[in-house]
């Protein structure tokens, strides 16, 4: 293959075929491919776009880059969900246990946070003990046991696509549509699932700023999805606040305790039933009753004791994760909240030490926001609109100027 000539077919508007996609993706994957020639295609692809079949080949030879999870013949049906990510959405750490009260398998491989977007897996890892790394054999056996495990991506799942995204972030391409599709996808599709559903955020803490560039993603999305065998469907939700009343590793896991024991903030709880409702075969009804009744929770207590995790920790997990300096953030008149503007919670949070401002970051699992005010909620004069988990003064000086903007009483 001609790697020149497919820049320049690409370069100057014209469709590739699978064959030469098949072929780009394997031979930049095995090395054969210089990164600046990759780099250039990238770039011809972020303004020249893809057609819907050419994003479909683009995913598949992505997802055939590397390993695809393979399960025993007759298997449950394998089912999960993605999110484009946002502040406070620790909807995976409910919704898995959740659907595995099914007797469906939930196969879920997760990320860590980057950027404003709190990763699952770190989230997990505040609970002393787990482990995200178990090997094929175990998690197959996890998964026939108990029917739900979270683990990271290993390095022989969608090979192409780790190395293609290192490149697309330094390249200024992060933003063309067909490759986030493919690199979202790819993954996904690589769990070898029968049923998916996309929760796809819009707005100021969202990647998706606007409703319009929401939907036209989701529907990319869903699309290669369904040309590729699984049933997929979408749900977008709105990130002009952040999810929940949380934002912060431990700080969120302790949220999802509440909502595993019934209880939780109603946003939270409602999104988790819509996206369950989307993949699952359970009314809405007896969904939401396995919250109340305790299915949810003893489900997510065997998946943090069979990852090695110490679930006599959930419940305290405050207690061990406690930041030294608690500030409120009074209210500087009574009235109705107006704005809590994730995109500067979701700052905030990172510069505390929530989240990663380079991939090589430790995380602190004890910072963060929390008591978190919703949009139309009253206030009192002096009433706290949020709480600030701080390890150092310094960094609780450095985001309270940022908190002070993000609210907004009218």
């Amino acid at each position: 293959m001609h790697i020149p000539s497919l820049i320049e077919k690409k370069r100057d508007g014209h469709e590739l075929s699978s064959d030469e996609i098949e072929s780009l993706i394997s031979d930049f994957t095995s090395g054969e491919i210089p990164e600046y020639q990759m780099s250039a295609w990238a770039m011809a692809v972020f303004f020249r776009g893809m057609t819907p079949a050419e994003t479909q080949h683009l995913t598949e030879a992505m997802m055939n880059s590397g390993r695809v999870l393979k399960y025993p013949k007759n298997s449950p049906p394998k089912i999960d969900k993605h999110s484009t990510g946002g502040v406070g959405d620790k909807v995976s750490l409910v919704l898995a246990p959740l659907l595995a009260c099914d007797g469906a398998w939930v196969p879920r491989i997760s990320g860590r946070g980057l950027g404003l977007t709190g990763g699952t897996l770190d989230k997990l890892e505040s609970i002393p003990g787990f482990n995200v790394n178990l090997d094929d054999k175990r998690a197959l056996k996890q998964l026939e046991r108990i029917g739900v495990f979270v683990i990271g991506q290993t390095e022989d799942i969608c090979t192409a696509d780790k190395k293609l995204y290192s490149l697309r972030d330094v390249t200024g391409t992060v933003p063309s549509q067909a490759l986030i599709v493919a690199s979202i996808m790819s993954r996904k599709l690589a769990e070898n699932l029968d049923r998916l559903v996309l929760d796809v955020k819009f707005g100021s803490g969202a990647f998706m700023k606007t409703k319009k560039d929401a939907e036209q993603l989701a529907a990319t999305m869903t699309s290669v999805g369904k040309s590729m065998g699984v049933k997929t469907s979408h749900l977008l939700s709105p990130m002009d606040e952040p999810l929940g009343r949380a934002v912060g590793n431990a700080l969120e896991v302790a949220e999802c305790v509440e909502i595993l024991q019934g209880g939780g903030p109603p946003d939270l709880v409602k999104l988790i039933a819509d996206l369950a409702e989307k993949v699952s075969t359970t009314p809405r009804k007896e969904l939401k009753q396995r919250l109340k009744d305790g299915s949810a929770w003893k489900k997510f207590v065997s998946l943090v004791y069979a990852q090695d995790g110490d679930a006599t920790a959930l419940e305290k997990i405050t207690d061990l994760h406690r930041a030294p300096i608690v500030k409120s953030l009074p209210a500087k008149s009574a009235g109705v909240v107006k704005k809590m503007d994730a995109e500067l919670i979701g700052r905030a949070s990172v510069l505390l030490g929530a989240g990663r401002q380079k991939t090589g970051d430790q995380i602190d699992f004890a910072v963060g926001i929390s008591g978190i005010k919703k949009i139309g909620e009253h206030v009192d004069l002096d009433e706290p609109l949020l709480l600030v988990h701080a390890r150092t003064q310094q960094s609780l000086d450095s985001v309270l100027p940022i908190l002070k903007k993000a609210s907004e009483i009218g």
